[in-house]
C-alpha cells in the first residue's frame, strides 16, 4: 500500500514523532497508519496516538441539564464554517435541539428528528431545514446523549469540548458537591478519559496494549520472561492515564480521581460515585475538505 507525504504529515502529528521515523514506520507498516503508530510505539518513539485525530469540522458541542441537575444532554451540531457556529440563530437552533432531547427522550438522531422542537410547531426536521435555508450552509445534528439521575455538564472553549457526567450520591446537591461535580467534568475535558474504570477496557484493547508494551521492553533488550513481569507494572500507568477514577487530578497530583470521590464523600457525610461520562470535542473523527465540506456533511446526513 502506498502513501503520501500527507499520510506522513498525518502521522507525525498524531504520534508527535519525527519526519522520517514516520516515513520509515509507514514503510515498513506498508503504508497503514495503524500499524505505523503501533511501530512507532513498539520502538519507544511515540506513546499512544488519539484515534480521531484530525478535528477540523465546524459547529458546536454543548451539554446543558435542566434546573435541577435531574436530566442532562450533550449534543454536537455541525456546520460549514465557524463564522457560522456563532451566529445567534445557529445557536438558538442548538439550544432548542438540546431542550428537545431533554423532554422527548429520543433514542436516535433519526427518532429525535420525527419530534416537535421545543417552543415551536415544527419537527425537528422541518426546523433544521428551515436553518439550513436561512443561514445559507448545511448543517447536520450528529450526536447526542442523554443522562437522567444526579447530572453535571461543562463546555469548554465556547463549544470545543462537551462534557456531561453522571452520580450516584446520597448527599445533598449543594455547592459544595456542585464544586466537586464541576472539577470532575473539567477533568474529562481535559484529560480525556477513554474509559470510567479498569474493567470497562475490553480485553482486546488490553491485550493490543500488552502487545505493544512487550515489544517495547524486548527491544530495550531484555528477554522475554523479564519483559512479561515489566510489562505487569506497567499495565497500571496504562489504566491511570485511560480510567477517570484511576487518572491523577489535575488540580491536586498528589491524590485520584477516586481519591478526590472519597474524600468529598466524607466531608459532605455521604457517598458519591460516579456512573458515567460523555465527552463530545467538536469534528471529532470529521476531516475537512478543503475543496467540499459541505459534501462531507451531507453525507453524514445520508444525503
Amino acid at each position: 500500500m502506498a502513501f503520501t507525504a500527507q499520510d506522513v504529515k498525518t502521522l507525525r502529528e498524531r504520534t508527535g514523532c519525527g519526519m522520517m521515523d514516520c516515513k520509515k514506520a509507514l514503510t515498513q507498516a506498508d503504508g497503514d497508519m495503524e500499524k505505523a503508530i503501533d511501530v512507532l510505539r513498539e520502538q519507544g518513539l511515540a506513546k499512544a496516538a488519539k484515534k480521531a485525530s484530525r478535528i477540523a469540522a465546524e459547529g458546536v458541542a454543548v451539554a446543558y441539564t435542566n434546573d435541577d441537575c435531574s436530566v442532562g444532554v450533550a449534543l454536537e451540531v455541525n456546520a460549514e464554517t465557524d463564522f457560522v457556529a456563532k451566529n445567534a440563530d445557529f445557536q438558538g437552533f442548538v439550544k432548542t435541539v438540546a431542550e428537545t432531547v431533554m423532554n422527548e427522550n429520543p433514542a436516535t438522531v433519526e427518532e429525535l428528528l420525527t419530534k416537535t422542537a421545543v417552543g415551536t410547531e415544527m419537527t425537528v426536521a422541518d426546523l433544521l431545514q428551515e436553518k439550513i435555508q436561512t443561514i445559507g450552509e448545511n448543517i447536520i445534528i450528529r450526536r447526542f446523549e442523554r443522562y437522567e439521575g444526579v447530572v453535571t455538564t461543562y463546555i469548554h472553549a465556547g463549544g470545543k469540548i462537551a462534557v456531561m457526567v453522571k452520580f450516584a450520591t446520597d448527599v445533598a446537591v449543594n455547592d459544595a458537591f456542585k464544586t466537586y461535580a464541576k472539577d470532575i467534568a473539567m477533568q474529562v475535558a481535559a484529560a480525556a478519559p477513554s474509559y470510567l474504570k479498569k474493567d470497562e477496557v475490553p480485553d482486546e484493547v488490553l491485550e493490543h496494549e500488552k502487545k505493544i508494551m512487550t515489544e517495547q521492553v524486548m527491544n530495550e533488550g531484555k528477554p522475554e520472561a523479564i519483559a512479561q513481569k515489566i510489562v505487569m507494572g506497567k499495565i497500571g500507568k496504562y489504566y491511570e492515564e485511560n480510567c477517570l477514577v484511576n487518572q491523577v487530578f489535575v488540580k491536586d497530583n498528589k491524590m485520584s480521581i477516586n481519591d478526590y470521590t472519597a474524600q468529598t464523600a466524607k466531608a459532605l457525610g455521604g457517598k458519591i460515585e460516579i456512573l458515567g461520562f460523555v465527552r463530545f470535542e467538536k469534528g471529532e473523527g470529521l476531516e475537512k475538505r478543503s475543496d467540499d465540506f459541505a459534501a462531507e456533511v451531507a453525507s453524514l446526513a445520508g444525503k
